[in-house]
């Protein structure tokens, strides 16, 4: 039996303005260039000592890693988890989509890094009964997604447009950046490219599943 959708975690609402939004900003700021030269997610004491505010004050804000690195990858990919109004159809809107995250994935390449392998740590942990935090919990592509497909739901049978929508999920995200750059060693041009080619494939496979179906009509087709 499948596993219910887990809501993903959402980032400290910073705060207005003056002391607090200062220190708040100190915090990410601090945290984003630690994980940028370390690789490492610093615990939260460590994030205190290295911005030079009290441990008391940086619990106030980040209570636990979770929280700090789903600050922290929110100020990484803010931009593009903004859903604008789009009349493209959806092949274009996807492009936009992978064009559009593909340099933040670059300039952010560490932080997305650290907050997978929170993850799989803490999947471990929970796992074995041990987790003692709330985990970070990852899932915002599903929404980015499924605006950026839905140009195609017309023209796609529901079950071929969840699948489509899973598979896209897979490939848009660090863990193709992982598999392409450590496994194959490739570039960032030749990953984007292999990335924008999965992504057509898999639209084009969708198409074809709905134009075998005979619950589609043939006219909705153009939409595509």
């Amino acid at each position: 039996m499948p596993r219910a959708k887990l809501k993903p975690s959402e980032p400290a609402v910073p705060p207005a303005r003056g002391v607090k939004a200062a220190t708040f900003k100190l915090l990410v700021d601090t945290a984003m260039e630690l994980i940028q030269h370390s690789g490492h997610i610093p615990s939260v004491a460590e994030l205190a000592v290295r911005s030079g505010v009290s441990r008391a004050t940086a619990y106030r804000y980040f209570p636990s890693r979770s929280a700090l690195i789903t600050t922290v990858i929110d100020a990484s990919l803010g931009p593009v988890r903004q859903l604008a109004a789009d009349s493209r159809g959806g092949r274009e809107r996807v492009h936009e989509l992978f064009k559009s995250t593909f340099p933040r994935f670059k300039e952010f390449e560490p932080q997305l890094r650290a907050a997978a392998q929170l993850a799989l740590e803490q999947w471990a942990l929970e796992r074995a009964g041990l987790l003692e935090e709330e985990p970070y919990r990852r899932g915002h592509r599903i929404r980015i997604l499924d605006h950026a497909i839905a140009p195609l739901a017309p023209s796609l049978p529901r079950p071929v447009r969840d699948r489509l929508h899973k598979a896209l999920s897979v490939i848009y995200g660090i863990e193709a950046y992982v598999i392409l750059k450590d496994i194959w060693g490739v570039g960032d041009r030749e990953l984007e490219k292999t990335v924008l080619w999965m992504a057509d494939s898999l639209i084009d496979a969708a198409v074809r599943e709905a134009r075998q179906s005979p619950r589609l009509a043939a006219s909705s087709l153009h939409k595509v």
